[in-house]
């Protein structure tokens, strides 16, 4: 099974919580093929943006979308 990876990120309302202040503004990063090639890029956006408090970038495991079988972690149960 390919196991794509989703990089995305922007600022949040709260540095607490997941909501992103304005989604229009989301910056999509890209598609990557596996999981070390997507946290490389996660990273590096994270590195650049480090000084904005509100700024975060995400890995979303887009390979987990594709198996509604599968129970969800409890991770994926939060926000």
């Amino acid at each position: 099974m390919q196991r794509l990876h989703l990089v995305f990120g922007g600022e949040l309302v709260d540095p607490q919580k997941t909501q992103f202040r304005n989604v229009d503004d989301i910056h999509v990063v890209g598609i990557f093929p596996d999981y070390a090639t997507a946290y490389d890029a996660w990273k590096r956006e994270a590195q650049r943006t480090v000084d904005n408090a509100h700024m975060r970038y995400f890995i979303a495991h887009l390979h987990r979308l594709r198996d509604e079988e599968r129970e969800v972690s409890p991770t994926e149960e939060l926000g």
